[in-house]
């Protein structure tokens, strides 16, 4: 059973992703509460675990910002995420069980569907948690939870062509399940590195789209 701080690490992450708690916004400990559902102590462990992954900062004479969201960040995140999700790929590729394939077989079909938004955000949070957990290395949900999350972040704060990005994430994502499902580890790294090139330009565009505004 999900403890309480996961229940509210993941619904405050949600609001932070989905933009429902705006970037540059000051929350409270207890506007956090009333939002979440959730008691005192939950929340409290929730706002340590999000600053410790920066969806949050905590100001102890002001209260708790939602950080704004950067360009710079993003790419510099970017650069760590590459790297990892190449070694989550290649321990999936490895340690995959036929239980895990099957499982991963069934989320690549999944994503022959046609998606809202919120639930192709939520069918993508599913894909991650899949090849983390396939990939049996603790460790890497650690550094690759918060990386994804705040990529996704930047994602949904800047799209536009809502029908045309997913199409394309969808695909790429897609492909990187159904090489792991294949064991093809070169297929795999291609689709992987193809998705974040994907995210550099978009975040590339974002910034032109900014330069290219009238001042």
């Amino acid at each position: 059973m999900i403890s309480q701080s996961d229940q509210a690490v993941e619904r405050l992450q949600s609001m932070i992703e989905q933009g429902t708690l705006q970037p540059g916004s000051m929350v409270s400990e207890r506007g956090l509460m009333e939002l979440t559902g959730l008691g005192r102590t939950p929340v409290r462990e929730a706002i340590q675990r999000l600053a410790l992954n920066r969806m949050l900062r905590i100001h102890p004479s002001r209260g708790i910002e939602v950080p704004p969201v950067s360009v710079e960040d993003q790419l510099s995140g970017l650069e760590v995420r590459r790297a990892t999700e190449l070694l989550a790929i290649t321990l999936a590729c490895e340690r995959a069980t036929e239980k895990d394939i099957d499982d991963i077989r069934a989320l690549a079909d999944l994503l022959d569907g046609d998606f809202p938004l919120p639930q192709y955000t939520q069918t993508v949070r599913q894909t991650h948690a899949l090849i983390v957990r396939v990939a049996r290395n603790p460790y890497l949900d650690a550094l690759m939870s918060p990386l994804q999350a705040l990529s996704r972040r930047f994602w949904l704060m800047h799209i536009r062509d809502e029908a045309s990005e997913i199409k394309t994430g969808k695909a790429l994502h897609q492909r990187i399940l159904v090489a792991i499902a294949a064991r093809d580890l070169e297929a795999a790294s291609c689709a992987s590195t193809e998705l974040n090139d994907y995210l550099v330009q978009y975040a590339l565009h974002v910034v032109a789209k900014r330069a290219a505004k009238p001042k």
